[in-house]
């Protein structure tokens, strides 16, 4: 008798099986709605969740999450005046082959950094003043006008086309003995005009200053104190300088007419340091270095506004059907930032940090949600949102701590379609479920009259 009450339960387990298999490969997934989430952070970046694959056959979806930065990177506008050194160590050579002087280098690096500042940029005037000291081709060793305005020229008025300027710049000679920096930051200055607007000084030179204006002492304190004054007037003047100084091949060394003073102490007392420039930003830089700092370091530090959004943190929320019902998996991994490689247990999210988002970058990530075979039966003809909402936190161009969110998601539904079977299929099902159903409700029947009969 238990051997058949031990079958009849087999039987119906068996029936029951079968009939659970049956409904997952029946059951259909289909998208109800997959509207586009969309946070903007400004009028041309933001976030963007949204379904990009369904492969229903195989019950599974894939989503995408986007941060865009589509803002423009901007360039500085105003007026700003290219200060060149062009006395005669420019015409040094700086390679072992001695085919490229500094001059070659730090002016065909100058001409880049005019094209890009002012490749698309109708906002910003460039003018070129080079400085030296007095030359007179007819007579070199004239030192008559050494320490006044002729150690300096204009090489160009303000325009706003590169070609002109670089032809320009082209045409200056490396003939002056000395470096009067005075003379050449001066002249410069006087190339602003009265306009309320940013006003900048580039300084690229290759000489520790030895004279300047009114005093041809080489090297001596008044020239040294002379220059460092006028930098620091015309910084008080709200004129932004920018200077590099590059060919000093020991500042260890005495300088020849004052030696008291090594080469690395003048450069101190009248520019600074790096880090404590005496005035704006101050560039000490090996001939190696020269293309870089000039096209790329100068370049971005006259960027007046930072374009990147920084300490970017996504969290998406899943509900916890989605996360009782669906596998997930990244479909692929996040191109810029980290992500955490699988969902929370705790708040059923997962969490992307960018810790920046520059200008014209986008950072995406896909994952993919596909249906567990042992999904609950109960969510089959419920509305299912893949995601509960999504919250973002992020700097904007300013500093200024942002906070958004939205709940908008793409909706899934599971369906049991109208099932066709063969003839006799369901019935053959049904009457075989009933006949175990008797046989055991039988045995146990027979089981119990035969325990309480003996």
């Amino acid at each position: 008798m238990k051997k058949k009450v031990f079958f009849s339960l087999f039987l119906v387990l068996i029936l029951i099986a079968n009939i659970s298999l049956a409904s997952y490969s029946t059951v259909q997934m289909e998208v109800v709605e997959e509207p586009v989430c969309t946070i903007e952070f400004s009028e041309n970046s933001g976030f963007e969740k949204k379904l990009i694959e369904k492969n229903l056959t195989n019950k599974e979806v894939t989503l995408q999450l986007q941060v865009t930065n589509e803002e423009t990177m901007l360039k500085p506008t105003g007026e700003l005046v290219l200060v060149l050194d062009n006395s005669d160590s420019m015409n040094n050579f700086i390679d072992e082959e001695q085919t490229t002087t500094r001059k070659d280098l730090i002016f065909e690096s100058a001409k880049t950094l005019i094209s890009n500042l002012l490749e698309g940029n109708d906002s910003l005037q460039i003018g070129i003043v080079s400085f030296s000291s007095y030359y007179n081709p007819e007579n070199p060793g004239d030192v008559s006008q050494e320490g006044t305005s002729a150690d300096a020229s204009v090489v160009s008025d303000f325009s706003k086309n590169s070609s002109d300027l670089n032809t320009s710049i082209d045409s200056i000679q490396a003939t002056g003995a000395r470096t009067d920096l005075d003379a050449g930051i001066t002249l410069a200055s006087e190339q602003f005009t009265e306009a309320d607007n940013n006003k900048y000084m580039i300084v690229l030179t290759d000489g520790v200053p030895n004279i300047a204006l009114g005093n041809n002492s080489y090297y001596s304190d008044e020239v040294i104190n002379l220059t460092k004054t006028k930098l620091q007037e015309l910084g008080s003047q709200g004129i932004n300088i920018i200077t590099m100084l590059t060919g000093i091949n020991n500042e260890s060394d005495p300088t020849p007419t004052n030696p008291d003073k090594t080469y690395g102490q003048v450069i101190g007392e009248i520019f600074g340091t790096e880090e404590t420039p005496t005035v704006g930003d101050f560039y000490y830089v090996t001939d190696a270095e020269v293309e870089q700092t000039i096209t790329q370091d100068i370049y971005n530090s006259l960027l007046p506004v930072s374009q990147s959004y920084t300490d970017i943190v996504i969290k998406d929320y899943f509900p916890q059907e989605i996360i009782d019902n669906f596998e997930f998996a990244y479909v692929s991994e996040a191109n810029i930032g980290e992500i955490t490689a699988e969902i929370n247990d705790e708040n059923n999210s997962i969490t992307w940090t960018i810790p920046e988002l520059k200008s014209g970058e986008t950072a995406t990530v896909q994952y993919k949600l596909k249906l567990k075979e042992d999904f609950d039966s109960n969510i089959v003809d419920k509305l299912l949102d893949t995601n509960e909402k999504v919250d973002i936190t992020y700097k904007d161009f300013t500093g200024t701590d942002q906070e958004k969110t939205s709940d908008v998601t793409p909706v899934l539904r599971l369906i049991e379609p109208p099932k066709e079977l063969p003839k006799a299929g369901i019935t053959t099902m049904l009457i075989g479920l009933a006949i175990a159903t008797g046989l055991l409700i039988f045995s146990i029947i027979k089981l119990k009259t035969y325990k309480d009969i003996k």
